[in-house]
């Protein structure tokens, strides 16, 4: 082969077309390698409408080109961003359409946590950049929300916490959002749920949650990366309805949890910070209306000594009048004198006056008077029914003004009485409900406790396959004072066994107490279980 390749006038040479010089290659390039791990830098990133992804890998001094089909972008967990230090898992192959060499890429994982931090700090950066981590769009966490959506894992604990720590504090009707909290599907998921409680129309079929709870349990970084994805943090940003973050334990912190409106270090917390202790509120408007009740009681005896000191400051009543009724009577002695001075003053007066008085005259006078009441006849005539019909139609006004006020009262009333009906029909139900709630929550309380007492018994322990030693003096819990003891009691979960130390053989009968030594046997919980 080489002396034909070495012809120089190459008439020997065999004439290879492009197909199959491309075919060796592939064939050679495949072989040689087949699976690789390479490590390296993601430059340029390309996804056209295909669904198929295109990048680059590249170090300080060479590039390879490389290439994810769909159905493999669909199934990983990380996907490759430009500038990222990744390690990507394929198969190295060639692409003959453009005479290059290429990798097939199955998957993506960063290169280390480094990796990861840092593609995490420049989203963060990023996002921060756009106003969704401000403190001036966070809204308000309801008092008492009274419905509250979880957006979780119907199947982990997280869920069974929440609703625990709601049902002990103050229960609530609760909404769950079924959602994969990590791994591929958790991004679009969580921000669709999201979106889907927002979307719900206040009234409807369903009601529309007051609080959000997007809520997980805790892990790795990898675990929680869904929660980091641009798409949940501005779904995050976005709700209308108040959202609580609880992902992780109190230590992780994710991306949503800046654009969260408040943050919970833990799923229970979430929960105690979404509703108020109802025993505790109680409580306190017991206690607020006990001092409502003295403070009113304690102004109403304010104003009462008050009005009792300004009464005695005011003096006796007939000290105020006792100097008007004596200036009364000196008044009184003097009047009966001076009427009768007066009276002569004025009849002396009178008399010069009489003498020259004429009948003419009176006469005169007379005429003149009697024509000016004839006037005033006249005009007062016709004043009375003028006067009448204005006070007719005053009391016509005023009585119409009554009835409309009495009708307005009446509807106000009845009103009234309704919604008194209304609210004491609902307090009834309540007042009526109360009991059973209480007794099904003391009731699942108790069924708890005994399953745990099962649980933690010593006979549990037994049927594990461990035993209790006891001596004649009590419960044994060395070799050392086993071997010392006439005969020993084996207890199993099943039955006692009796055992007589240095090959004296075993008896499935009960061991019988010394009867000149009686000692108070301890609980079985205090035995040596080996």
């Amino acid at each position: 082969m080489m002396d034909l390749w070495d012809d120089e006038s190459g008439s020997n040479a065999h004439d290879y077309t492009v197909s199959e010089i491309s075919g060796a290659v592939k064939r050679v390039i495949e072989g040689e390698f087949g699976r690789v791990r390479v490590r390296g830098e993601v430059g340029r990133v390309s996804m056209p409408r295909s669904g198929h992804m295109y990048f680059d890998l590249k170090d300080d001094r060479s590039v390879i080109a490389a290439v994810s089909w769909k159905g493999q972008v669909a199934k990983m967990e990380v996907r490759p961003e430009e500038g990222m230090e990744v390690i990507a898992t394929g198969k190295l192959t060639t692409f003959p359409g453009q005479s290059k060499y290429q990798l097939i890429v199955d998957t993506v994982e960063p290169a280390g946590a480094g990796a990861l931090m840092a593609m995490l700090e420049a989203r963060r950066k990023q996002l921060a950049g756009e106003g969704l981590f401000e403190a001036e769009h966070k809204r308000a966490i309801p008092w008492l929300p009274n419905v509250i959506g979880v957006v979780t894992s119907p199947s982990g604990a997280v869920i069974r916490d929440i609703l625990h720590r709601l049902r002990d504090r103050f229960p609530r009707h609760v909404l769950i959002w079924p959602v994969a909290v990590q791994g591929q599907a958790c991004a679009p998921e969580v921000a669709r749920a999201i979106r889907g409680f927002n979307a719900m129309a206040p009234g409807g079929p369903i009601p529309r949650p007051d609080l959000i709870i997007v809520a997980r349990g805790g892990g790795s970084i990898e675990d929680l990366w869904g929660f980091n994805e641009e798409a949940v943090v501005r779904a995050a940003f976005d709700s209308e309805i108040p959202l609580i973050s609880a992902v992780g334990h109190e230590t992780d912190t994710t991306l949503i949890d800046y654009a969260s409106d408040r943050r919970a270090p833990t799923p229970t917390a979430a929960a105690e910070m979404a509703v108020p202790v109802r025993a505790e509120l109680a409580s306190w408007l017991s206690e607020a209306q006990a001092r409502m009740g003295r403070a009113a009681r304690g102004r109403l005896e304010q104003r009462d000594q008050r009005l009792r000191d300004l009464s005695r400051g005011l003096g006796r009543p007939e000290t105020l009048t006792q100097s008007a009724r004596q200036r009364f009577d000196m008044w009184a002695d003097r009047l009966g004198p001076a009427l009768r001075t007066l009276v002569l003053r004025k009849g002396t007066r009178f008399a010069p006056l009489s003498a020259r008085i004429e009948p003419r005259l009176l006469r005169q006078f007379m005429g003149n008077e009697a024509r000016r009441l004839d006037g005033f006849a006249g005009r007062l005539q016709p004043a009375p029914g003028v006067r009448l019909r204005r006070a007719q139609r005053d009391l016509d006004m005023l009585a119409r003004r009554l009835e409309a006020s009495k009708s307005r009262m009446i509807g106000d009333a009845q009103r009234r009485i309704r919604d008194d009906h209304t609210r004491l029909d609902g307090l009834t139900v309540r007042l009526s409900r109360l009991p059973e709630t209480r007794i099904e929550a003391l009731r699942e309380r108790l069924d708890r406790l005994d399953r745990m007492r099962q649980t933690l018994g010593y006979r549990e322990t037994l049927k594990r396959g461990y035993a209790v030693v006891r001596g004649p003096d009590g419960v044994v819990t060395s070799a050392v004072v086993a071997g010392k003891q006439p005969g020993l009691e084996i207890e199993f979960a099943d039955d006692r066994l009796a055992v007589i130390p240095g090959g004296g053989g075993a008896s499935t009968s009960p061991a019988k107490p010394k009867p000149t030594k009686k000692k108070s046997e301890p609980p079985p919980d205090q035995g040596s279980l080996f």
